[in-house]
């Protein structure tokens, strides 16, 4: 299984994928990530195009105007869903 890692720390063996549902389509495919990753079969990109859609509707909310969705004061969570640093 694939596994996104957007922070890019992971150990291990990467794949670089341009963040386009159609770039996922066209690899799962051509079996790139089976070629990239050294992989005997093809593994599973649900979490991969999860996270495509996830990123799709985003950009859309914000190029439409939507509101984004607030994070609970003193929750220690940017608006973005990740631990806010307490380096300055």
């Amino acid at each position: 299984m694939l596994v996104v890692d957007v922070r890019r720390r992971m150990p291990g063996r990467g794949a670089w994928l341009h963040p386009d549902p159609g770039c996922l389509e066209l690899a799962t495919r051509r079996r790139a990530f089976g070629r990239a990753l050294r992989l005997q079969g093809a593994p599973d990109v649900t979490a991969v195009a999860e996270h495509l859609e996830h990123q799709h509707t985003t950009s859309a909310r914000l190029r439409t105007g939507s509101p984004t969705p607030t994070v609970e004061e003193g929750s220690g969570l940017e608006a973005d869903g990740y631990p806010m640093s307490t380096h300055r």
